[in-house]
């Protein structure tokens, strides 16, 4: 890993990790504020007047403690789309940006070999997916502390927070062996977001109700077991732990990739 290049280049990309961080701030705060029992029911009486459509979202039930609240409002989309999205730009800033532009070769040119370039170029991808998933485990935490004292199952949102990260790890090792393969931005940005976006697609779909069911095993984001997190369930670990290795095999077979293939300098 070149410390110099990972220095240069998480200067270059703090700003886009703040707006990341504010963005999930928002809505971690506003879905927090929400935790009333007394606003229990007229939950209910929107979920039942537009079921689809929050089911859809992984909304179908605000359940009844705190935990199951954040689990299902945030944890069931919202945070699993905006750290998705900035996986995707980040990923195709730290590679397929340089090779399409062909600012590769200023780097290539240096004593820094193709592997330390990758390496680190993915350490800087991760340390973002790190920080964002760190940054809402202590923001909710502390959020639900301020306003509801004791309500927040602490142990159960830690694993669930390894959950959302093992599934990052996952996404962004999508993005990075993409922006590894391809030359062009835009097809390595068209062919990982195309992925994403379909496995969440399938995932809304399979969650409209029992008929669409089966798709939920064609996506992988099935194995981020959000509600077997909140029920303590550790079977839940165990599929968190499959996204955590196909993430780390992506992310290497993309650094190989990059080693060996020819670039268009």
């Amino acid at each position: 890993m070149s410390t110099v290049l990972l220095r240069r280049e998480i200067k270059a990309h703090w700003k886009l990790v703040l707006i990341f961080t504010i963005v999930l701030s928002i809505y971690g705060g506003m879905i927090i504020s929400m935790f009333d029992p007394k606003l229990g029911e007229s939950l209910k009486m929107m979920e039942q007047s537009m079921s689809q459509l929050f089911a859809a979202f992984g909304m179908s039930d605000a359940g009844t403690s705190l935990i199951e609240l954040i689990a299902n409002y945030l944890y069931g989309f919202l945070f699993v789309v905006f750290p998705m999205i900035f996986s995707l730009i980040l990923s195709s800033m730290v590679m397929v940006r340089y090779i399409d532009h062909g600012s590769m070769a200023y780097l290539l040119s240096t004593p820094t070999t193709r592997t330390k370039i990758a390496g680190t170029q993915a350490a800087v991808l991760l340390i973002g997916v790190f920080f964002l998933v760190g940054y809402v485990t202590v923001f909710c935490s502390i959020c639900s502390g301020i306003l509801f004292p004791k309500e927040l199952d602490l142990p159960k949102f830690f694993l669930l927070n390894v959950g959302l990260l093992c599934l990052h790890i996952f996404l962004s090792g999508i993005a990075f062996f993409c922006s590894c393969v391809w030359n062009e931005t835009r097809k390595a940005v068209g062919v990982s977001a195309g992925l994403c976006i379909l496995f969440v697609l399938i995932q809304m779909v399979a969650q409209v109700g029992e008929k669409f069911e089966v798709l939920r095993y064609i996506t992988p984001l099935t194995l981020f077991n959000v509600d077997g997190f909140t029920a303590g369930e550790s079977i839940a670990l165990w599929q968190a732990g499959i996204l955590l290795i196909f993430g780390v095999l992506f992310y290497a077979a993309g650094i190989v990739s990059f080693r060996k293939r020819d670039l268009p300098l």
